[in-house]
Order: structure tokens, then C-alpha cells, then sequence
């Protein structure tokens, strides 16, 4: 049995915040020890792990609360917002970064125990990297925003870590403190870029902007195992709220079904999609009948009594026209 994704998601976004307290310590402490800037900026990065990570505990656990009047479609969408905190702040830390470094390289501070401090903040860069991986993998199965989000985000923090590392190994061997400093100005730009990419997904939810790669996979499951009964379907619509998938459209069948028949279609349409999906999914679909015989040339069903004209080819299913409000050559 597969958990509630939500809960899962509380529960991985839990171990975020734990882990990311004390990785926060241990780079505090790695810069006590080494006295660099570099390291220093490191820690002040991962203080926005910590403050996100309560963030995204706050959202999931919002997000997890079932639908009710006031949220009739639940409430995930707090997820965006939660998403579009934490890119603002990665954006912010890159920044950051890249001040302190640009200071640094002009007035560069002395460094000691360089070999303690490789290794703890080489740990702390490990630890990062597969805790964001694992946050990704759930929150890409789960379909949760927040959760991809902070998997991002720390994932972001191990590539500034090892432009810290990278430049402490330099400064190491070769005694010349503007390297690290300069290391992590290219990686803080590497953060800015990915704080960019969550803001900007972030801002496609919240004003609903539809997803093609979803779309697409839908069309392509749709086009493969329509039914001959499903003359055609049109406005196709979704909408994703956490990790629930609604999805809207109209389906056209022959205009003289049963009430019962009809809804046995809607019924096939929807086991298909769940079938095909791993989301929650929510469908709302609007029959309409068939008209002839504009219907009749695009209408594969043998045997129809009430055929009115030949049928000519059957219509390929596209996201330009699957997506559109009407077909008005078969209505």
C-alpha cells in the first residue's frame, strides 16, 4: 500500500529541517576553525536551508489538510507559495555570495586549520547532496512543488559548498587567498540561476499556466486508447493543486446513448487517465451528442443505425485541437 503522498511529504520535509540545523552547525563551526570568508558565507548560505525548511513544513503540513468548503480544491496550492519564498531567498544567498567574495578577493583574511575544515565542510557537501536528492525523487513522485523545491535548493548548496572546497584545496597549495574567493563567485552565479528556475515555475502555478509535458503525455494516452465511442473530445483542460491533478474536458459521444452508457465512457476516460498517472486525480467531464452528419465522417463506430453520411478518417487527436473551447465541423 503506497503512503498518503502528503504525509510522505511532511515526513521527508521534517528530516530537511533536522538535517539542515545541524549541517548549519557544522559549517558555523568549520569557519571558527578556519577563519575564512569563503566558509563563513558558506554557513551564512545554509542559514536560508534552515529558515525554507520550516517554511516547507509549514506549506505541507497545510497542504496535507483535506479539502473543505472554503478549499474546494484543496489546499496545495500553498506549495507555490512556500516554493516562491525559498527561490527569492536562493536568489538572495547567491547574491550574497558573490558580495562577500568580491570583498574578500579586495581585502583577503588569513586562513588556518585549512585540512579540518576541508573535511567537515566536504561532509556537510555530501550530506547536502543526497538529502536534496532524495528530495527530489520523492517530490517529483509526489508531484510536490515545495518538496522538488528544497531538493533543488540543497542540491544548489553542494555545488556552492564544493566551490568552497575547491578554493580552500587552492589556497592550500598555493598560499594565494583570492582563489576560493573567486571560485565561489562562479558558483553563487550557479545558485542565482537556479533560484531563477524555481521562481519562474513557482510564478507558471500560481497563474495556472498550463503544462505542456502533462498535456501531452494525457493527448498521446488518449490518442493511443481512444474508444470508437469517443467521437471527440475538446477543451481539455488541467490544473495541478500539490500533488492533485484536476483535470476538465468535454467528451463527444453518439447522440443517442443512454444516460447510463454515456457515463460509462466518462467512467472508461477517467480510469484510463488514472491508469496512466500517478497524481491524485480529479476529472470533471461534460458529454455532448453527437450531431449528424457533420459527425458521421470522423466517426469510426460500425454498425451505427444512425449513420447519416460515410465515414471518412478518423480524427487525430493533437494538443492544438484537443485543447481548443469547440470542433465545430462535427457539432
Amino acid at each position: 500500500m503506497h503512503p498518503n503522498p502528503a504525509i510522505e511529504n511532511l515526513r521527508v520535509q521534517r528530516i530537511v529541517v533536522i538535517i539542515s540545523i545541524i549541517l548549519f552547525i557544522v559549517k558555523v563551526l568549520a569557519y571558527f576553525l578556519t577563519n575564512s570568508v569563503a566558509v563563513l558565507t558558506d554557513a551564512l548560505e545554509s542559514t536560508v536551508n534552515v529558515v525554507t525548511g520550516f517554511t516547507g513544513l509549514y506549506s505541507l503540513n497545510i497542504a496535507a489538510q483535506p479539502r473543505d468548503a472554503n478549499h474546494p480544491y484543496g489546499h496545495g496550492k500553498v506549495e507555490l507559495i512556500s516554493a516562491s519564498f525559498e527561490g527569492i531567498l536562493i536568489l538572495v544567498a547567491g547574491a550574497i555570495i558573490i558580495y562577500q567574495s568580491v570583498l574578500n578577493i579586495i581585502s583577503p583574511s588569513p586562513i588556518r586549520q585549512v585540512d579540518t575544515g576541508l573535511i567537515l565542510i566536504s561532509i556537510t557537501a555530501l550530506a547536502n547532496y543526497l538529502l536534496g536528492w532524495y528530495c527530489i525523487r520523492v517530490g517529483e513522485q509526489n508531484h510536490s512543488i515545495a518538496l522538488t523545491a528544497s531538493g533543488k535548493h540543497l542540491q544548489s548548496d553542494t555545488w556552492t559548498t564544493l566551490g568552497i572546497i575547491a578554493g580552500l584545496g587552492a589556497v592550500w597549495l598555493t598560499g594565494r587567498m583570492w582563489i576560493d574567493s573567486l571560485v565561489a563567485v562562479i558558483f553563487g552565479s550557479v545558485i542565482i540561476v537556479e533560484g531563477y528556475k524555481i521562481v519562474r515555475r513557482t510564478i507558471s502555478g500560481i497563474m495556472d499556466e498550463a503544462d505542456r509535458e502533462v498535456l501531452d503525455h494525457i493527448i498521446r494516452t488518449l490518442e493511443k486508447n481512444k474508444s470508437d465511442k469517443w467521437i471527440d473530445l475538446h477543451n481539455l483542460r488541467t490544473i495541478k493543486y500539490g500533488s492533485v491533478l484536476h483535470v476538465d474536458c468535454h467528451l463527444t459521444v453518439p447522440w443517442y446513448l443512454h444516460v447510463r452508457d454515456a457515463h460509462k465512457e466518462v467512467d472508461n476516460l477517467e480510469k484510463l487517465i488514472r491508469t496512466n498517472f500517478p497524481h491524485s486525480v480529479e476529472m470533471f467531464v461534460h458529454t455532448d451528442g453527437c450531431i449528424p452528419p457533420d459527425a458521421c465522417g470522423v466517426c469510426p463506430m460500425q454498425n451505427c443505425l444512425q449513420r447519416k453520411a460515410h465515414f471518412v478518417e478518423r480524427l487525430e487527436w493533437t494538443f492544438e485541437n484537443l485543447t481548443s473551447e469547440s470542433r465545430h465541423k462535427i457539432r
